[in-house]
């Protein structure tokens, strides 16, 4: 009981870290931990910023609630899938942060090696084909990108990343959001300085 109390106070906490920081605007985006057998979600309609513990149910890897009255995210099939494909894993944030989303909505990934320690700590962020929000479809056009990649931007849509811990998961959301708002003013100046490839490989040697 203590272990799920930990685990919802961390998801609320960082919800609303997320609220605070308008990364997740309304009843935008959710965040989920793994949890026994299944994980815990945030629930359909709630907002990460103002979570309750009412707002956070126990669902299995099926996308069943274990919980009467109680309906997970729309979304909870993405993550669920990303869970098994990266069972080191233990957290998802899901969240339509406004830069971040331009880009999504723009169609443009984060793939170029524009500052060092975005090559670090993240290779690249693609960019997942669109596909209707909630759909088996978004999850496949999404989960492929987590072979190689921690976070993904979806087309018309917003940012997922998943980490071991959610403080992990928590700050790469704000180093991804901090670069596509650098990015996009690098193109206001005239454009970036694109590191090399041979610069890239010698940060990625880093890790």
């Amino acid at each position: 009981m203590f272990f799920r109390a930990s685990l919802e106070n961390k998801i609320i906490k960082y919800g609303k870290l997320c609220g605070n920081k308008n990364f997740t605007p309304g009843y935008s985006g959710n965040i989920s931990a793994r949890f026994k057998n299944g994980m815990l979600i945030t629930t359909s309609g709630s907002s990460n910023g103002y979570l309750k513990r009412r707002q956070i149910v126990y669902t299995d890897f099926g996308g069943n609630s274990l919980e009467k009255g109680k309906k997970p995210s729309s979304e909870k099939f993405l993550h669920i899938e990303i869970y098994k494909k990266r069972p080191e894993f233990n957290y998802i944030i899901h969240v339509h942060s406004p830069y971040l989303s331009s880009f999504a909505a723009s169609g443009k990934d984060l793939i170029e090696p524009v500052l060092a320690e975005n090559v670090f700590y993240f290779g690249g962020i693609p960019l997942a084909e669109y596909a209707l929000p909630s759909t088996m479809k978004l999850v496949e056009n999404t989960v492929k990108y987590f072979d190689e990649y921690d976070a993904v931007l979806m087309e018309n849509h917003g940012f997922i990343v998943g980490a071991k811990t959610i403080e992990d998961a928590y700050l790469k959301l704000e180093l991804a959001e901090s670069y596509a708002q650098i990015v996009l003013n690098t193109r206001l100046l005239g454009g970036a300085k694109v590191l090399s490839k041979e610069e890239a490989d010698e940060i990625l040697k880093l890790r």
